[in-house]
């Protein structure tokens, strides 16, 4: 049983910067944080690596007089505390999202997810039919990449020993995805401590270090995600696609538009990987337009 529990988020977190409400709960042993703002439909925003939910405060504070909007960090990222033993696998993520879900007690819930957190909304989609009604997809994939020179490349590079140590040592992954990943500005002083600051151990940042090998690592997982599109393939679904990412390829979001039907596709041209931060004011458009 999943209970609410006190806790004070951390001083260096900028009111100004992330006015919301910090609240934790307990999932499984991990103290889960979490921003619940508004009412309204309710859009749950998930993460990728190396952020957490101060990712989606734009977009937030941009829905929340009209939608609820909840955004959820993972074990070991932003304000959530994992519990001992914790491997920060992305299968072990979704079960602490659907853990999530339920604890909250969600319903007609619409997903928006990006890079990592996309792929683990859907396997949790999967896992409790019915409860999300709708999808947005930023910038992501949903099926195992093995043998796709793209991402077996990126996986080697990234998550070979070196860099593993490099990420644990000098937070690799925050001082150079951030700032690559945003294109059409330049994420502040002030928005790159926060993003630092919520990894800012060597020990923190092993939940950031262990994902670039899950890339081949969790074939399994993909697969079983990929083999459960087919009952997610009949929900609307809002494509947003940051047309100057380096990570994600047209071949990705061609791939999830054959995947889902009955899709609506935004390109917002020159935004990188974390659109949503990049390009905030056309995220949130294409949010409104779609939902109306």
């Amino acid at each position: 049983m999943a209970e609410i529990t006190e806790r004070v988020r951390p001083a260096w977190v900028d009111d100004d910067l992330f006015p919301f409400r910090s609240r934790f709960i307990e999932i499984d042993g991990h103290s889960v944080h979490y921003v619940d703002e508004g009412s309204g439909p309710t859009l749950l925003f998930l993460h990728g690596n190396p952020t957490w939910s101060f990712l989606w405060r734009e977009v937030i504070s941009a829905l929340r007089g009209d939608f609820r909007c909840i955004a959820m960090d993972y074990p070991g990222f932003g304000l959530s505390e994992p519990k001992p033993g914790y491997r920060y696998l992305p299968e072990q993520h979704a079960e602490v999202v659907t853990g999530f879900v339920d604890a909250l007690g969600l319903e007609q819930v619409t997903l928006v997810g990006q890079d990592w957190g996309a792929l683990i909304g859907l396997a949790t989609a999967q896992r409790r039919p019915g409860v999300f009604d709708r999808l947005v997809l930023a910038n992501t994939w949903a099926w195992p990449v093995n043998g796709v020179l793209h991402f077996e490349a990126f996986s080697h590079l990234i998550g070979n020993p070196l860099s593993r140590l490099l990420v644990r040592q000098f937070n690799l992954l925050v001082n150079g995805f951030i700032p690559t990943g945003h294109r059409r500005r330049k994420p502040t002083t002030a928005e790159m401590n926060h993003y630092r600051r919520a990894l800012d151990t060597p020990a923190r940042r092993q939940a950031s270090a262990v994902l670039p090998t899950r890339v081949l690592a969790s074939r399994e997982f993909f697969a079983t995600v990929e083999s459960g599109l087919a009952d997610l393939a009949h929900l609307p679904t809002l494509i947003v696609w940051g047309d100057a990412d380096i990570a994600f390829r047209p071949q990705e979001r061609e791939r999830l538009e054959a995947t889902f039907p009955d899709h609506k596709t935004v390109i917002v041209e020159g935004a990188g990987t974390y659109v949503e931060s990049d390009a905030p004011e056309e995220f949130v458009a294409a949010i409104r337009d779609w939902m109306a």
